[in-house]
């Protein structure tokens, strides 16, 4: 029987899966090492697209908050004017109403009677005068009442005073003032509601 030796082909085979086993080893670390790096780089710049996304939204809400800030701004001036012109209407319309005002003040002082301040606040006017008697003052206070431009007068003080041989009263009364209007409005709605 003859002899072979098939020692050195084992040896060269397991020598060659060996190298091919360490090639495969190798191109798998290869090729690990480079999904790994694409994966960083990939997720990288992934990143930083949202990061730039994330930049354009901080930016565009600080510009959408500025804007709100100024909206609210304006608003606010918007508000201011409107009241304004609010008053200068009011203004507007009650301008003549003062000259009927003074002009019926004028109309109702008896004689014997003659006022020293007139003030006015809102709708309340405060006369201050002198007169010869307290009979004057109550009939200037009836003036006042049967007048259309004023209503509820008050006496507030009364004194009795003498000088250079004459006594005199001096009197300090509150009066509300309305247009004929306005009071035709209020006993209109008086009578509608009673």
């Amino acid at each position: 029987m003859a002899r072979i030796n098939l020692l050195p082909w084992r040896e060269q085979l397991r020598k060659e899966r060996q190298r091919q086993f360490a090639f495969v080893a190798g191109a798998a670390v290869v090729l690990a090492v480079l999904i790994v790096v694409y994966l960083h780089l990939h997720i990288g710049r992934l990143m930083d697209h949202q990061e730039s996304r994330n930049r354009f939204l901080r930016d565009r809400i600080a510009e959408l908050d500025r804007q709100i800030r100024e909206i609210k701004d304006l608003e606010r001036t918007k508000e201011k004017l409107i009241a304004r012109m609010n008053v200068i209407q009011s203004l507007q319309r009650s301008r003549p109403q003062i000259v009927h005002v003074f002009d019926e003040l004028v109309r109702t002082v008896p004689d014997g009677v003659y006022l020293t301040t007139a003030e006015l606040r809102g709708t309340v006017l405060t006369l201050r005068g002198v007169a010869q008697s307290n009979a004057r003052v109550s009939d200037y206070m009836r003036r006042l009442d049967a007048s259309d431009w004023f209503s509820d007068p008050r006496l507030e003080v009364i004194e009795s005073k003498a000088g250079k041989g004459r006594r005199h009263a001096v009197f300090t009364l509150r009066v509300m003032t309305a247009s004929p209007a306005a009071r035709g409005d209020a006993a209109a709605k008086q009578e509608g509601g009673a």
